[in-house]
């Protein structure tokens, strides 16, 4: 069974459609990138899978489970982390942590998660105090509080300074160690590189490419150049499909 199973999703606005008929399959234990320019529709995407957006058409399952008919089974299983969020500003660190860790039956050691991304000495801090680096650390923490099975990442390390990055890195290999399913959404191509087995290319609502990074960069053609990266393969596919 496929941790996240995307069947010809759509997603139409008025006149706009912002994802067409995608498809996309993420198997269970695998880290999964999602790339494409500002529009492509991404973050569409992965609140639809998430269930905070019903599709016009398609289907979404994650593991087995509809987010939108399931909705209570798959906030048990499912970590989420948006780009944006509208959290309780006075609230400090720890209680913030507190509250997403009382809606779970297990949750995940929250002292450990704090300190595993550099908080721990700014537990006591409000919410509206934190940088913008620190918010989005603690929004990574509050989307894996509950222990979840599969994780949604949407610009993990968006505004992180190179070690507040390297640290959410170690974090997220150690998910997947754990055998965790992780969709990450990223901008920065090392980072892709890095920490997926798989990774979807999306261009203007539409799925162009999918496969290893290594594979991207053979199917981009450019297996011949020992200097070509995962950013020259996706500057070369979403090109080629808007040709």
């Amino acid at each position: 069974m496929a941790a996240i199973d995307v069947r010809d999703i759509t997603q139409r606005y008025r006149e706009r459609t912002a994802v067409a008929g995608v498809r996309l399959t993420v198997a269970e234990g695998e880290t999964h990138g999602l790339l494409g320019r500002n529009g492509a529709g991404k973050t569409t995407l992965v609140e639809t899978i998430a269930g905070l957006r019903k599709p016009s058409s398609g289907a979404v399952r994650v593991l087995g489970l509809d987010p939108f008919t399931d909705r209570n089974r798959v906030r048990a299983v499912l970590g989420v982390q948006l780009q944006s969020n509208d959290l309780h500003t006075a609230l400090t660190v720890a209680e913030l942590v507190d509250l997403f860790a009382s809606f779970h039956r297990r949750p995940a050691d929250r002292d450990a998660l704090v300190r595993a991304v550099g908080l721990h000495e700014h537990r006591r801090v409000r919410y509206e105090r934190l940088s913008g680096g620190q918010q989005q650390r603690l929004s990574v923490v509050l989307a894996l509080i509950g222990s979840p099975r599969v994780v949604l990442l949407d610009e993990l390390t968006t505004g992180l300074d190179p070690d507040a990055r390297r640290t959410v890195w170690r974090l997220i290999e150690g998910l997947r160690a754990d055998g965790v399913t992780i969709l990450l959404i990223s901008h920065h191509m090392d980072e892709v590189h890095r920490l997926c087995d798989r990774v979807t290319v999306l261009d203007r609502g539409s799925v162009v490419a999918t496969g290893t990074p290594d594979s991207l960069i053979t199917d981009a053609g450019l297996r011949g150049d020992h200097r070509a990266t995962l950013e020259d393969a996706f500057l070369t596919l979403t090109e080629r499909s808007s040709a």
